[in-house]
């Protein structure tokens, strides 16, 4: 009797597999303290968060995939504090080439997105302030606005060379 089941064989690897996480970059600023702590007790801050991808291909099936945020707090026109963080993810995908930009632009930001989240909330708890919770980020949706994007770009471009074209055509139809 041959039992297989103790040494499995792998029929293939999987689509996707994180190699490493990283900080890549972090800041932290809090130019108005400590007179801002006392004027956001009386005063709600306003909190504007930024979130931004971006992916790299290494070397062949190995990617990098970076989350990118910006976090600022305001009370009135002072600055509570400034957080940035690029945070990153060194991939190993095997997908068709069809599904490669989502699988970089999607699955993987939401694979680092916690760890992200929580350097951010650290961060702004330690600065002295409550922690920062950034809400879950969509990035279907970011995907599809940057796929969205690119499209009208694409357009212009298009558009423009197309009038470039036409007026080439009525330049060599006068002459």
């Amino acid at each position: 009797m041959n039992d297989n089941s103790a040494n499995p064989i792998p029929d293939e690897a999987p689509p996707i597999q994180i190699n490493a996480q990283y900080i890549k970059d972090l800041s932290f600023e809090s130019p108005s303290t400590p007179g801002i702590l006392s004027k956001m007790q009386q005063e709600a801050p306003d909190v504007n968060i930024k979130v931004n991808v971006n992916a790299q291909n290494i070397q062949g099936v190995l990617f990098e995939v970076q989350i990118h945020i910006h976090a600022s707090c305001n009370v009135g026109d002072e600055t509570a504090f400034i957080s940035e963080l690029v945070y990153g993810g060194l991939f190993k995908i095997n997908v068709p080439p069809e599904h490669l930009q989502a699988i970089l632009l999607i699955e993987c930001p939401r694979l680092l997105f916690p760890f992200a989240r929580n350097i951010i909330a650290d961060t702004t708890r330690d600065g002295g302030f409550p922690p920062l919770m950034i809400a879950p980020v969509d990035f279907v949706a970011m995907f599809q606005k940057q796929a969205s994007d690119q499209t009208v770009e694409l357009d212009k471009v298009t558009a423009k060379e197309q009038k470039k074209q036409r007026k080439k055509s009525s330049k060599k139809e006068k002459n």
